[in-house]
């Protein structure tokens, strides 16, 4: 049976390095705005390992 993540939540100092991150890749990869959600999505799940990622994170990340 798979695991429920539904309960699990990012710290404040894992999210502010996670923010950290995409803002610097933007900046140095030029990436465009239309592969942000992507990008961010990315990080979150290389950091907590799960697959589904809250919106509210993503928009939070990606907010300028």
């Amino acid at each position: 049976m798979a695991e429920d993540h539904s309960a699990c939540s990012i710290s404040a100092f894992d999210g502010d390095v996670l923010r950290s991150v995409f803002k610097k890749s933007v900046i140095e990869e030029r990436i465009p705005e239309d592969r942000w959600p992507s990008l961010a999505t990315h990080l979150v799940r290389e950091l907590t390992g799960y697959e589904h990622v809250a919106p509210e994170v993503l928009a939070w990340m990606m907010r300028k």
